[in-house]
C-alpha cells in the first residue's frame, strides 16, 4: 500500500507469461496470457512444416474467453464489452488472465489516485482478471520439428502458418538440421 499512495500507476501494470517444460516425454504448458504456442511438425512424404497451435489465446476476441467471463460474472451485463472494435473487459483490457493487473482484481486499487481512464464507473465486485493458469499437457512425435513461444506482437503479424514457414526457411534452421543429421 506504500508504493500505492506515491505510484498509483503502478496498480494498472499487469504481465503475462507462457512457459513450457519438456518432461518424461510430454510437453507441459502453463499460460497466463494472449500468447501462443505453436508447433512446427513435419509433413507427410512432403518438405513442408504445418503448423499445430497447442495453447489457447486468453484473449476476450475469442468466444470461450467471453463466454468464461459471462459464467464468471453471471450478475453483469457489462462484464464483457465492445469498444474500439475489440472485445475488452469490462471495455478496458483484453486479456482475461494477468499477473499483477490489481486495479481490475481489488476494489482498493480501482479508486483515486488511479488516473481516471483505468478506473471503473461502478464499483469493483469481483475481480475481473484471473491469475490462474490455462494448463495443456500434449505429447511429442518424431515428426514434431520445433516449437514457437510469442505474445500477440509476433500473432499480430503472423499466422501460425506463416510463423512455421519462416524458421523452417531460417538459415539457422537449416544448418540446425543437417548438424543433427550428421550426428545422428
Amino acid at each position: 500500500m506504500k508504493q500505492w499512495h506515491a505510484k498509483p500507476h503502478i496498480a494498472s501494470v499487469g504481465s503475462c507469461c507462457l512457459t513450457g517444460v519438456i518432461y518424461n516425454g510430454p510437453l507441459y504448458i502453463a499460460n497466463v496470457s494472449d500468447s501462443r504456442v505453436v508447433l512446427g511438425r513435419s509433413g507427410r512424404g512432403t518438405k513442408g512444416v504445418k503448423a499445430l497451435q497447442l495453447s489457447m489465446v486468453l484473449n476476450a476476441s475469442v468466444d470461450n474467453v467471453r463466454e468464461e467471463h459471462r459464467t464468471f460474472h453471471p450478475n453483469d451485463p457489462k462484464i464483457i464489452v465492445m469498444k474500439h472494435k475489440v472485445w475488452r473487459g469490462k471495455g478496458l483490457i483484453q486479456i482475461s488472465r494477468s499477473f499483477d493487473d490489481a486495479y481490475l482484481k481489488k476494489k482498493e486499487f480501482n479508486k483515486e489516485p488511479l488516473l481516471p481512464k483505468f478506473r471503473l464507473s461502478e464499483p469493483l465486485q469481483k475481480s475481473i482478471l484471473s491469475v490462474e493458469p490455462s494448463l495443456l499437457v500434449h505429447k511429442l512425435h518424431p515428426v514434431d520439428q520445433f516449437l514457437i513461444f510469442a505474445s500477440d506482437g509476433l500473432w499480430e503479424h503472423l499466422s501460425s502458418q506463416e510463423a512455421v514457414e519462416l524458421v523452417q526457411n531460417s538459415p539457422r534452421y537449416v544448418s540446425f538440421q543437417i548438424a543433427n543429421a550428421k550426428i545422428g
